[in-house]
């Protein structure tokens, strides 16, 4: 048997490591690394595991909350600054029910740590309007219908948002693909790119709201 190396891990220490990493379901070599990590990554800020302050940018205006670094900006918005317009419905980053502005583009708020969208500029639903004086898309998305459970709803809002910012005078194939990230259960699907177009500066089809005006003018 070789005899335990001076400066090293010896085999006493090694067993003992065992015998602890066995106990608490872990594997050697992580104990090992989780010993080295403050050594090897000298200079590297690490944040966590408790809670830390944070500030985000929603909506033009500074928000605090004070949060472990494992915590999405969904549940931040939702559970810790009482935004509850995005919804958790898949969790998953695949339906889009949660999607919110980070920088100007579009994004899942439960794929994204809060600490990551720290000083960034962040548009939710809430930023858009309110029920005295609605957005022109929301009130577009009343006007047409565009909703029935409503979990979707302010995801395709803010996804509309996003593509119009970017195109204001997409075509419905453009809508299509610019709301393709998003999944709405109830399937309605063509009051949404309805409802869409109507916001645009042209549309490409005669606005509801403005013929039953003029029907209603004589």
């Amino acid at each position: 048997m070789a005899k335990d190396k001076p400066g090293g891990l010896s085999r006493r220490d090694f067993l003992r490591g065992s015998a602890a990493a066995g106990a608490l379901g872990t594997g050697i070599l992580g104990t090992v690394e989780l010993e080295a990590a403050p050594k090897t990554q000298a200079g590297v800020g690490i944040a966590g595991p408790g809670a830390l302050p944070m500030t985000f940018q929603i909506n033009g205006e500074p928000r605090q909350a004070t949060l472990e670094p494992r915590v999405t900006l969904l549940d931040a918005l939702r559970d810790h600054l009482d935004l509850t317009g995005a919804k958790k419905v898949c969790d998953r980053g695949t339906c889009g029910s949660c999607t919110v502005l980070l920088d100007g583009k579009t994004i899942y708020a439960c794929s994204v740590l809060a600490i990551e969208a720290q000083g960034r500029p962040i548009q939710t639903i809430e930023g858009l309007g309110r029920a005295a004086k609605l957005h022109p898309l929301q009130a577009a998305f009343v006007e047409h219908d565009a909703q029935q459970c409503g979990f979707c709803t302010p995801g395709f809002v803010m996804a509309a948002k996003a593509l119009l910012d970017q195109n204001p005078h997409p075509s419905l194939d453009e809508v299509h693909q610019g709301l393709s990230g998003n999944f709405c259960r109830c399937g309605t699907y063509a009051g949404i790119r309805k409802a869409v177009l109507e916001a645009t500066d042209t549309g490409e089809e005669e606005p509801r709201r403005r013929r039953k005006k003029d029907e209603a003018d004589g």
